[in-house]
């Protein structure tokens, strides 16, 4: 196991924050230099099939052991991390968790403290690896490519352990939404896959959220303030009016569960012109539908108010890969299975989020979640507690021996 540990703190070194505004594929350089990385390791494994194109998409294949024919299954985790926080110079450090507050850094003082994140309790005695308080981590989703590569390994080490074709698939770009979408399924060539691109020990999905991004520009007329009345219409003030029109608790701090919700992610204004920019949320698709015209009827208000004052953009992100999974829960029974035979109980919950996942199941490649281990993912809090990537990687040997059965 010290293996995994190993390859995750040499990978996380690796620089590779996504940039959505690049408009490049993979969208950062440092996401190549962790391919080709990544590549040379392959080799050294004695792996077969490996390849690396130029958008940064790197597979490579473990092959069989056994003698008849059994379905091939994929393992796919993402390269890139997050926007949220700085992934430059991590400095990770492992310390024992005792109970007690753990301190990332001494000036400025930044703790890690179970009061303020209390699931830290469920991992009392653990060897945690942490953050310098100053970066991300990095265990979204260096912990998952750790564990499938580490789980490979061990099934080399072990060749009594009999086991089909096996591929693996790591991409670029999952964290600002485009990490499917140059993923060549067909080359991949997979009956299904998992991702290893979940949070907490346990964690098994299969539903995710319905996902549109929605922009509505506000134009306004600017005049000078002394002589504005009946003149002037201020678009931020009318912005603003919109945003107050939406629902105040169907929003990411109000909810949980199954619950949908607007988010404003951004705004940007003037008198004459300001942009909110919103993601919508729901998993079921008949209230996300319903969001959306929500927001095109808002807008309709406004300019009722307001002739011709507002614009919006709405654009569809990715869907709820229950539809896609449903038909072929077996899958779904294996990966159960398979954290039971690790040790692990499961916990099949939905994601109120997206994965790769999503966007492979309806690219014809079923593609549930399974947990990495990390937690507080995207901020100088986030942590991994050893023993979790543990479990996930054993839970990969072990649907690969199920798999074979």
């Amino acid at each position: 196991m010290s293996k995994l540990v190993d390859r995750f703190l040499k990978y996380v070194k690796f620089d590779t924050q996504s940039d959505e505004l690049t408009n490049l594929t993979p969208s950062t350089p440092g996401q190549m230099v962790f391919a080709k990385e990544l590549e040379r390791e392959l080799h050294a494994m004695g792996l077969s099939d490996i390849s690396l194109d130029d958008n940064g998409y790197l597979f490579a294949t473990l092959p069989a052991n056994i003698d008849k024919e059994v379905p091939t299954v994929g393992f796919i985790a993402h390269m890139d991390t997050a926007p949220d926080m700085s992934g430059h110079d991590v400095k990770p450090r492992i310390v024992k968790y005792d109970g007690q507050a753990i301190v990332l850094s001494e000036e400025p003082r930044i703790v890690l403290d179970p009061q303020q994140f209390p699931e830290m309790n469920d991992y009392l005695g653990q060897e945690f690896i942490v953050t310098s308080g100053d970066t991300l981590l990095g265990a979204d989703d260096k912990a998952g490519i750790a564990e499938i590569l580490s789980a490979i390994e061990w099934l080399q080490e072990h060749p009594e352990v009999k086991h089909g074709n096996i591929r693996v698939g790591f991409n670029p770009d999952e964290e600002i939404g485009l990490g499917a979408h140059h993923f060549d399924v067909e080359k991949f060539g997979c009956d299904w896959a998992y991702t290893m691109d979940g949070g907490a020990v346990g964690e098994l999905e299969y539903e995710n959220f319905n996902a549109a991004s929605a922009k509505i520009t506000f134009k306004g007329l600017n005049v000078h303030p002394g002589a504005a009345k009946h003149k002037m219409l201020n678009s931020m003030r009318v912005a603003v009016q919109f945003a107050m029109m939406l629902p105040r608790w169907e929003t990411p701090e109000h909810t949980e569960g199954y619950e949908g919700f607007y988010h404003l992610i951004s705004m940007d204004g003037s008198v004459e012109k300001t942009t909110l920019s919103y993601i919508i949320r729901d998993h079921d698709r008949a209230r996300f539908e319903s969001r959306k015209r929500e927001i095109e009827h808002l807008c309709h208000k406004i300019n009722c108010e307001f002739p011709d004052c507002a614009t919006c953009e709405i654009k569809d992100q990715y869907y709820n890969m229950r539809e896609k999974i449903e038909p072929v829960m077996n899958i779904i029974d294996i990966a159960k299975q398979a954290m039971e035979n690790a040790g692990v109980t499961p916990k099949v919950q939905p994601i109120r989020g997206g994965t790769d996942g999503a966007q492979l199941s309806f690219k014809n490649l079923p593609c549930p979640n399974i947990f990495a281990g990390g937690m507080n993912m995207h901020g100088r809090f986030e942590y991994v507690p050893i023993p979790s990537m543990e479990k996930a990687m054993m839970t990969i040997v072990e649907i690969c021996k199920i798999v074979a059965c």
